[in-house]
């Protein structure tokens, strides 16, 4: 029998309750996780009793168990395959349009955003206004970006470490739109996988899926990070030439890459030729007092992308690509530059907001940010859940515990109250795994967070 099977189960002999009930959530509990991948064949029922030293008949009471609850499908002549239920993965409508069946919930945690700095937003918006008369002389024709924007974002990798001239940034429409150019210029065999982290932002993940892109997932997690052994053997592999990861604040799990990580993915990347691009949207959300100095992910196959959306405000829809100068210069001539370009004004604005403005707007954001993920984490005490606390960035990810409702189930039942909230799969690479995962933003009020964690108590407690 192959021994993973085993490992993947854990002590589940410890679970209370008759054997035949704790093995199957055992191989449950496996599934909702990822150690057991979807479609994984199990044993026959034989060899099962054998190495786990039980009675056949507790075996084939586990599996109908199972069966009946539709985490295994059996089929004549072809033994058992484990599957997640159909009631959790089956969806007419995609999360991002009806958030779970919560449409109209008068709580919202589904993202992870937060109100633009108001005062200093008015103020920037006035200056832009001020400064944009030799813009409307103009064609208003995309470019790479405003000058003085390209060389706002220079100076500030140049200052953090990583030289950077102006002709090295172009400026898009936001993150998303600086990956899909990306995707369009590098990946051009469809054919060809992209190593992706799992979880990961399921915004990248639908950028991915559009192309119809196999994803090579490896893991990382909120107390452990990136799994640097996995990820090189899945390069040796796989052989992929391109890979997307998110190594400032991790969105979902809040994971920060060390020195000594971002060191070894470079490495790999230049001895390999695979192309990284390193999500850097949450980099200036550090949380930490002081704030941490670890340097940019960064080398000769690295290309950094970055955003205003977090740091400011999801409506300022200004990221950027740091690459090579002649990277950029393909960049600009390629069809879809100028679809994902964004307005003068909208450069303008954000050119105010990461100058002078920018220090002052951050020191009040990160002492909000840390105020309202503290008082998210007192809040959880005493519920059983289990969770890192992180460092930077904008959530909490949870984990609903062994016993604990699946993450579906639970957002559907906060659903009906009138709390929206996404669960693990969404995150998921293969969209069925890290079912006992829930994502918490903390950039609600505390009264909001007071209001949702208190539901989702009595959701766990039907």
């Amino acid at each position: 029998m192959d021994s993973g099977f085993v490992a993947a189960l854990g002590d589940w002999r410890t679970r209370p309750g008759p054997l035949a009930r704790s093995l199957a959530a055992a191989v449950r509990d496996a599934v909702a996780d990822g150690r057991l991948p979807v479609g994984t064949r199990l044993p026959s029922e034989r060899q099962l009793a054998g190495t786990l030293r039980l009675s056949r008949g507790t075996v084939v009471a586990a599996l109908s168990l199972l069966r009946a609850d539709g985490w295994l499908r059996t089929r004549h002549g072809s033994g058992s395959a484990v599957r997640l239920p159909a009631r959790l993965t089956e969806r007419t409508t995609p999360w991002s349009l009806d958030r779970g069946g919560a449409a109209d919930a008068a709580l919202d945690l589904t993202l992870a955003v937060t109100a633009a700095p108001h005062d200093a937003y008015r103020a920037a918006l006035a200056r832009a206004a001020e400064l944009s008369a030799p813009l409307l002389v103009d064609s208003g024709v995309a470019t790479a970006g405003l000058p003085r924007l390209r060389e706002l974002l220079a100076d500030r990798y140049t200052r953090a470490g990583l030289a950077t001239r102006p002709e090295q940034i172009l400026v898009t429409a936001g993150a998303r739109a600086a990956l899909t150019l990306l995707l369009d210029h590098l990946h051009t065999d469809r054919r060809a996988p992209v190593l992706v982290e799992n979880p990961a932002f399921p915004g990248a993940l639908a950028v991915l899926r559009a192309r119809g892109t196999r994803l090579l997932p490896v893991p990382v997690s909120a107390a452990d990070g990136w799994d640097t052994a996995h990820l090189t053997a899945t390069v040796h592999r796989h052989r992929p030439r391109l890979a997307y990861l998110v190594p400032d604040f991790h969105n979902p799990t809040g994971a920060h890459m060390t020195a000594a990580g971002r060191r070894a993915v470079a490495a790999l990347a230049d001895r390999h030729g695979v192309t990284v691009i390193a999500d850097e949207t949450m980099r200036d959300l550090d949380l930490r007092t002081p704030a941490g100095t670890e340097p940019h992910l960064a080398g000769a196959h690295v290309i950094q992308i970055g955003s205003a959306s977090k740091t400011l405000w999801s409506g300022l829809r200004v990221g950027w690509i740091r690459a090579g100068a002649d990277l950029v210069r393909q960049l600009r001539i390629g069809p879809l530059q100028a679809l994902l370009a964004p307005p003068p004004l909208e450069q303008l604005v954000a050119a105010e907001l990461l100058g002078a403005p920018l220090s002052s707007v951050l020191a009040d954001r990160r002492a909000r940010l840390r105020a309202q993920r503290d008082h998210l984490v007192a809040l959880l005490d005493g519920t059983g859940w289990t969770f890192t606390v992180p460092a930077g960035g904008l959530t909490l990810w949870l984990h609903l515990g062994a016993t604990g409702p699946h993450a579906v189930d639970l957002a559907a039942r906060a659903a009906a109250r009138g709390l929206a909230v996404t669960p693990g799969p969404h995150f998921s690479a293969d969209r069925t795994t890290l079912g006992r995962h829930l994502r918490l933003p903390f950039t609600a009020t505390p009264q909001t967070l007071t209001r949702a964690v208190g539901l989702l108590r009595e959701c766990c407690t039907v």
